[in-house]
């Protein structure tokens, strides 16, 4: 353990999660979905948009699948090191536990929230995140839940200004969560369909090792990122110092392509949302859905840990 890790350490509250988000085997299953994606993960999951009216049916029914995920036992924290929660899954219950209660302390997987609220539109070939109003008070809410965690996304379509825009802005609010005492996701994705992505992940790298310059010796970050044309890209990165943990995105690739990729980059752990519920229905029986997701989670858990 480097000198800074051991000082970051220190300022986390619930060190055996701080010991498994660093060096835990397995993987982050993201189960935050929030409002513009939710109808679309809904209807992969086998249930259209005429099944509910408005938003509440709409959580509703999210939260009872994310719940038939989570307490599946194919979904367990040997090959599960954490999992993303939307702020919405954060406030409700599991069994009668708050979600991020029953994550650790039943499943022994390390609650994770997303505190964005989307993108802005593009600009300069790249979308940053739309301001965060009341982030402060999420995040106190947030620790006093037993989050460890968050993530945040912006997105990124060309090399530019737009890309160096994205990497101040998620380090500038990274300073925020850490001072709050939690560990940010990083997450400046590039889009798979980039004409330009392998000089997008160039650029990105280098800005990422010069924000990583900024942090005080006593902080680090987690990096979600897209899977890489050039493998192992991100080795650097890995092994920086100030950085926890590099997971990755499936970003639109299927599970089978993601995994590929993902064994071709040492150290690099999986964060996969739409890889992991692949395949996964509402008219499963539970025979089929746990058998369903514990094929997806061995597949991600053996490409995450090579």
């Amino acid at each position: 353990m480097t000198a800074v890790i051991e000082k970051v350490q220190e300022g986390i509250m619930n060190s055996d999660q701080f010991n498994k988000a660093q060096r835990g085997a397995g993987f982050i299953a993201a189960l935050d979905q929030s409002g513009g994606s939710t109808p679309k993960a809904l209807k992969l999951y086998g249930i259209a948009e005429d099944a509910y009216a408005g938003d509440a049916e709409m959580f509703d029914l999210v939260h009872q699948m994310r719940t038939r995920i989570i307490t599946s036992p194919s979904f367990d924290g040997d090959r599960i090191l954490g999992a993303i929660l939307f702020e919405d899954t954060m406030d409700r219950q599991i069994e009668g536990r708050d979600t991020a209660d029953y994550l650790w302390n039943v499943k022994q997987v390390v609650p994770f929230l997303k505190v964005d609220k989307g993108l802005a539109d593009e600009k300069d070939g790249a979308q940053v995140m739309k301001p965060i109003p009341g982030l402060d008070d999420l995040l106190a809410r947030a620790r006093d839940k037993g989050v460890f965690g968050t993530k945040m996304r912006s997105v990124i379509k060309m090399p530019g200004a737009g890309l160096e825009a994205v990497v101040e802005q998620q380090f500038e609010v990274g300073r925020q969560i850490l001072a709050a005492g939690l560990v940010p996701i990083i997450e400046p994705e590039v889009d798979i369909h980039s004409p330009e992505k392998g000089k997008a992940e160039e650029q990105l790298k280098a800005a990422i090792l010069k924000a990583l310059e900024s942090l005080g010796d006593d902080q680090a970050v987690m990096l979600k990122l897209t899977l890489p044309d050039v493998d192992n890209l991100y080795r650097e990165l890995v092994e920086h110092p100030k950085v926890l943990r590099v997971v990755a995105l499936s970003g639109g690739y299927g599970r089978d392509e993601a995994c590929e990729k993902l064994a071709a980059n040492h150290g690099v752990i999986a964060s996969f949302s739409r890889a992991l519920t692949e395949g996964l229905t509402a008219q499963q029986s539970d025979e089929e859905f746990n058998a369903a997701l514990d094929a997806a989670i061995t597949a991600i858990a053996k490409a995450s840990n090579t």
